[in-house]
């Protein structure tokens, strides 16, 4: 059922050939049209194909697989992907991973000394509005014509409509997150060339909480939508994510959105239709579609139907070579190693004992690497990561050798767990330390195998949330993000090896919290302002 999504989308691309790029990211919708809507919508099928492009828009980079006919333009099509720009954003900028590559965009990422001129930073933001454009395009489309459709398609093209405005919520929810103050456009700005207004923070954080809101009751029960595909539980996910940043996001945000995050969280909870499941490693392998009892929300990868040298294709290559046995652990081509990414010796000790024989998340691989780090460009130094592999739980390769099978996990419930303990430590309403401690344990027996790593109610303190956040969710691309809302990404409360360019780690200023508002675009937009301090 997970390649449903992209049978979809290749459907799509037999019919009409959506606008391949966008020269200036400042006109609504896409600069270049092959195509009518009329002409798109001809075919019933359609609204579900358009649809899908939506969805592959999070991995995918162009029209074509592997490359050619890009939406973005880049010496490296790969990089135009959003996962694989989102995950290097939010990790290798952390005390989770360490970059080989001797890419400049890269080493300003370990540095925390990036400018408006950083390539990663423009093409991320590109990606996430591109895609913002595709979803308006969708919605003012589908929405005009959904009340002359017949009654069974018009029931679907409604659920269609909200999972579009799911998704642009979510690209906004990342906007807010990674830049702040942005260029804001929806369905209702009327098409063509015009330059649009930047909405504050604390507008677009509204924006998306009413947003979400408001679509809920259209959207599918938890667990009942396809594989893939958004539902009530995916937009509680992300309303408690929302609401458990509010004081980053924020000023004066107060504790009512802690009560909000417990809320959403219990609601995720108490649809019954999710579990933890019984393997950790599991959820990381190419067959991970099957485990739809955890993963709530996946960005779905499929090594036949979904090729691009982005998404977790780029995860697990670049963090492939040394010893590794590429074949037959890691489930690709014996030459797939990129030879990049690493975890830093600071992150490798939130574990008490990394051979993962007592924490069986502590997914590391130490043969021929060293733990120290004294040259970032040193692929040899650093461990290694084992946990995502293009292999079945039966340990049989993916499809292909290059591209994989692997989905990645955007929204799981070992995450609500945690948001939920977390949002009663900071003094939400609603919740209790005592179910808070029962759900950190149930990941910590999972972990474990057994009862003793389980921790007791005095050990629940905010500094082991964030300690547990690593351990149990690392290179899952959210650590950027918490580190921020625990007030330690910059500054010198926290130090890890190469923070700030320096092997002991350095203090760095407090600005780099946002990324900078990338100058071409700006270049355009005369009503964009710069994020301070750039």
């Amino acid at each position: 059922m997970k390649h449903s999504i992209f049978r979809a989308y290749a459907a799509l691309l037999t019919t009409v050939l959506l606008a391949s790029c966008v020269g200036d990211l400042d006109t609504e919708p896409l600069n270049t049209r092959v195509s009518t809507a009329t002409l798109v919508f001809k075919n019933p099928a359609s609204y579900k194909e358009f649809l899908a492009k939506l969805y592959g828009a999070m991995t995918l980079t162009g029209q074509r697989g592997e490359y050619g006919q890009p939406e973005l333009s880049a010496p490296d099509e790969g990089t135009t992907s959003f996962m694989r720009m989102y995950w290097s954003a939010q990790e290798i900028t952390t005390d989770e991973c360490v970059s080989a590559w001797g890419d400049a965009s890269l080493i300003e990422y370990h540095a925390h000394n990036w400018s408006e001129q950083n390539f990663y930073v423009q093409l991320l933001y590109q990606r996430v509005f591109i895609n913002i454009a595709y979803c308006n395009e969708y919605i003012r489309a589908a929405s005009s014509r959904v009340d002359g459709l017949e009654a069974g398609l018009r029931e679907d093209v409604k659920q269609y409509i909200a999972e579009a405005k799911f998704l642009r919520a979510l690209y906004y929810y990342f906007a807010l997150d990674l830049w702040g103050n942005v260029p804001f456009v929806t369905e209702d700005d009327a098409p063509g060339a015009y330059l649009p207004r930047q909405i504050k923070r604390a507008d677009l954080f509204a924006y998306i909480d009413q947003e979400l809101t408001a679509i809920l009751p259209e959207l599918a029960a938890p667990g009942t939508n396809e594989y893939a595909r958004a539902d009530r539980a995916a937009a509680w996910m992300l309303l408690a994510r929302l609401h458990l940043n509010a004081g980053a996001y924020l000023d004066n945000a107060g504790t009512d959105h802690y009560t909000q995050a417990i809320k959403y969280c219990q609601e995720i909870i108490r649809s019954g239709a999710f579990s933890l499941v019984d393997d950790y490693s599991a959820l990381f392998l190419a067959d991970n579609d099957r485990l739809r009892e955890e993963i709530i929300f996946p960005i779905a990868e499929d090594g036949d139907n979904g090729r691009n040298y982005g998404g977790v294709t780029f995860i697990i290559h670049a963090a492939s070579g040394g010893n590794l046995d590429l074949v037959n652990d890691i489930g690709i081509a014996a030459s797939g190693g990129w030879a990049g990414s690493r975890f830093t010796n600071t992150f490798v000790h939130k574990f008490a004992d990394p051979s993962g024989e007592t924490d069986r998340r502590a997914l590391f691989f130490t043969d021929g690497q060293t733990l120290d780090i004294t040259n970032v460009t040193n692929f040899r130094e650093g461990y290694l990561s084992r946990k995502f592999r293009n292999v079945t739980s039966t340990g049989v390769r993916g499809k292909n050798d290059t591209f994989v099978d692997t989905d990645f996990p955007l929204f799981r419930l070992a995450d609500v767990y945690l948001m939920y303990a977390e949002a009663v430590l900071r003094d939400g309403t609603g919740g209790d330390r005592a179910t808070a401690v029962q759900y950190i344990n149930l990941l910590r027996h999972r972990a474990y195998g057994d009862d003793s790593g389980n921790i007791a109610d005095g050990d629940l303190t905010l500094p082991f949330i964030l300690d547990e956040r690593g351990r149990e969710l690392h290179w899952e691309a959210q650590r950027r993000t918490d580190l921020i809302r625990f007030g330690v990404f910059t500054g010198d409360d926290y130090l890890w090896d190469w923070k700030g360019n320096v092997k002991a780690g350095a203090a760095t200023p407090q600005h780099f919290n946002l990324f900078p508002i990338p100058l071409v675009d700006r270049a355009i937009n005369t009503n964009l302002d710069q994020n301070p301090e750039y």
